[in-house]
């Protein structure tokens, strides 16, 4: 055995856009060869492999929830500001009623 010591082994893993993965995964479904994008692309087959699965369990909600996340955020902003509208007039009926009465006992 050497006495050389081993260089500790560096993290490969390179973080990929969601851009960089989307062309990939359809790249391999258009071409059907997803060894050779792999290879192409310089990405394991296996990652790969389980973005495809992803993409394909996934891709439906590209569709189904964006939009109404979307409504269903509206929705929520319309009634805090709703609610912020009455309490205003809720503040302003009282200022007015003090106002008044306060007018009304100054009078000589």
């Amino acid at each position: 055995m050497s006495n050389e010591t081993l260089a500790p082994a560096q993290n490969t893993r390179r973080p990929h856009t969601a851009q960089f993965k989307f062309k990939v995964v359809m790249e391999s479904i258009e071409e059907d060869k997803m060894p050779s994008v792999a290879r192409k692309y310089g990405v394991a087959y296996s990652l790969l492999a389980k973005w495809k699965r992803h993409f394909l369990a996934t891709g439906h909600q590209v569709f189904e929830t964006t939009p109404d996340k979307e409504k269903e955020q509206l929705h929520k902003t319309i009634g805090k500001l709703e609610q912020m509208i009455g309490k205003k007039e809720v503040e302003l009926a009282l200022i007015k009623n003090f106002s008044d009465f306060y007018a009304s006992q100054n009078i000589p």
